[in-house]
Order: structure tokens, then C-alpha cells, then sequence
């Protein structure tokens, strides 16, 4: 059930990629060091415009990818970063776990998941068909966001690529993610 990273990013403006780097440092209760999205409170520009007090449940965001894997298979040209993603992963099912699930990353790190991102048509300004590639529906016609989770930062700490994942998931009942 473990994983582990393969790409860190950050932008420390409100751009859509973010640049790869060597290692990031989570900072506990505040999100990536020296990235935009940095702090208690929202940052994200659509929701500080709705209400600049509420809690930043969008810290980190992380992305599988395998969804990369997909998207290329599919003729998008994505890598890791470009997406807004702060960590990418691989052999974790992000979009499987519950709310309240903690990752532990690298030797430190603690992110709790708080919830799905909510795919937005900056997809499309990217690549063109974007934002329905990382739309889906299940069998009940339930629309599946694909374009990674959210989390808080509990415990900070450096993380890097190849740090390994370890999944610690909440007491049951096992709530499932909703956009946050």
C-alpha cells in the first residue's frame, strides 16, 4: 500500500505549473515553503475572493502518476509540476483514499488529505481537451475527478523525490473525498 514520490514543485506566484525542484520542506500547519498557496487561510485567488478567513484545506496538492501515464497515452504531453501539483506520486491510489487519511513523507512529513482538487478550465489554457480528460463518470454516472487530492501539512519536514510514502488511514467508517 506504500509508495513514494517522484517529483517536487513549487511556484511561489499564482502561476498554473510549478517549477520541479530537489526537495521541498512542508512547514506544519502552513503548507510548501516559498509557494503561493502558503498559509492557514485560503489562497487560492477564487476562493479568497469568496472569503479570505477560511481555513486552507488546499496546502498540498498531490497528483499520482499514473494519471501523467494516462493523460500521455491518451496525446496530452504532461509532466510532473504542470499541473499545479506540489508532490507527484506513484503506486498510491490517492483518489481511493478516504478523507483524514495521513501520508507520511520522507523521514518527517505528515499531510493530512482533506479532499479532492476540483478540476478547473486553466486545464483547458494549458492543453486544449485537458479538462475532460481529468473529468470522468463511474458506472452509476457519478462524476470522478481525477486531477489529484488535497491536504493539510501536520508534521513538516523535507521531502524529495524517491522519498517513500507510507499510508496511515483513519478510524472507520472510512468517509470518501469530496472537493474541497
Amino acid at each position: 500500500m506504500d509508495g513514494f514520490v517522484t517529483a517536487v514543485s513549487r511556484s511561489g506566484t499564482h502561476t498554473f505549473t510549478k517549477p520541479n525542484a530537489d526537495g521541498i520542506r512542508l512547514l506544519a500547519g502552513l503548507g510548501v515553503e516559498g509557494d503561493a498557496h502558503l498559509g492557514e487561510t485560503v489562497k487560492h485567488r477564487s476562493r479568497v475572493a469568496r472569503d479570505p478567513s477560511q481555513p486552507n484545506l488546499r496546502q498540498v496538492h498531490l497528483i499520482h502518476a499514473e494519471l501523467h501515464d494516462e493523460l500521455r497515452a491518451n496525446g496530452f504531453v504532461v509532466s510532473p509540476g504542470e499541473m499545479g501539483e506540489n508532490i507527484t506520486t506513484r503506486e498510491v491510489d490517492l483518489l481511493g483514499l478516504p478523507t483524514g487519511t495521513r501520508l507520511h513523507l520522507g523521514d518527517t512529513a505528515v499531510v493530512e488529505v482533506t479532499g479532492l482538487r476540483n478540476p478547473c478550465l486553466q486545464l483547458d489554457l494549458f492543453q486544449s481537451g485537458l479538462m475532460a480528460a481529468v473529468v470522468g463518470r463511474d458506472e452509476s454516472g457519478n462524476i470522478i475527478r481525477k486531477a489529484g487530492i488535497m491536504g493539510i501539512v501536520l508534521t513538516g519536514g523535507e521531502i524529495r523525490p524517491e522519498d517513500r510514502i507510507h499510508i496511515e488511514l483513519p478510524p472507520e467508517p472510512h468517509l470518501p473525498l469530496e472537493p474541497v
